[in-house]
C-alpha cells in the first residue's frame, strides 16, 4: 500500500498487508508534516506529493495576471473594468453593424480585441479579460483583432484596403470561365 492511500499511519507502523508506510505523523487538530516533501490536501490530510504533474487535474489554476484591478471592497464593475470597457466596445460595434454601418462596426469590434490585447501586454491585472496564460492572450487578441479588422477594411463594395496579389490568387483558385 503506498503512502498516498493510507496517511492516518505514523512512521514505522505496518498495515495489514506488511508492508511499511512512509514517514508522516498526523495530530487530530494541527497537521505535523516529518517527510520534507509531504504536503497536506484539500481536506486537511497529510500526503506524499512529487514534482510530477497529476495525472488529472482536479482544479484550475487561475491565469497569470487574472488578479482584482481595484481592492476587495471595491464594487464588482470597478474591479473587472478592463473586461467591461472591451464587452462594452464590441456590443457598440455590433450594435453599430446592426443598424447598417458594417464597416465602421466591425471596425471597432476588431480595434476593441487590440485594445484587449494591449491591455493584457501592459496591466499587470486585467481581472476575467486574462483567460490563459499572457503570452496567449495577447497573440489570441491580437491575431483575431487585426484579422477583423483587416477583412473590414476590404470588404466590398470600394473596399479602404485592396491587396494586390489576392485578386491573383483568387482568380486562379475561383476560375468563372
Amino acid at each position: 500500500m503506498s503512502p498516498d492511500n493510507n496517511p492516518g499511519k505514523t512512521e514505522g507502523t505496518q498495515d495489514t498487508e506488511g508492508t511499511q508506510d512512509a514517514e508522516v505523523t498526523e495530530v487530530t487538530d494541527d497537521i505535523e508534516v516529518t517527510d520534507p516533501v509531504s504536503a497536506p490536501d484539500a481536506d486537511g490530510n497529510a500526503r506524499r506529493t512529487t514534482r510530477r504533474f497529476p495525472l488529472f487535474t482536479r482544479d484550475t489554476a487561475r491565469p497569470e495576471g487574472g488578479g482584482r484591478t481595484a481592492p476587495r471592497d471595491a464594487p464588482a464593475p470597478a474591479r473587472q473594468w478592463p473586461i467591461l470597457a472591451i464587452l462594452g466596445t464590441v456590443g457598440l460595434g455590433l450594435l453599430l453593424t446592426a443598424f447598417d454601418v458594417f464597416r465602421y462596426g466591425t471596425l471597432l469590434i476588431g480595434a476593441a480585441l487590440l485594445a484587449g490585447a494591449v491591455l493584457r501586454w501592459v496591466m499587470p491585472d486585467v481581472g476575467m479579460l486574462a483567460v490563459r496564460s499572457r503570452f496567449t492572450d495577447i497573440v489570441t487578441y491580437g491575431i483575431l483583432g487585426l484579422a477583423i479588422v483587416l477583412l473590414a477594411m476590404m470588404a466590398q463594395p470600394k473596399p479602404w484596403l485592396t491587396i494586390p496579389y489576392l485578386k491573383d490568387t483568387l482568380h486562379y483558385t475561383v476560375n468563372s470561365n
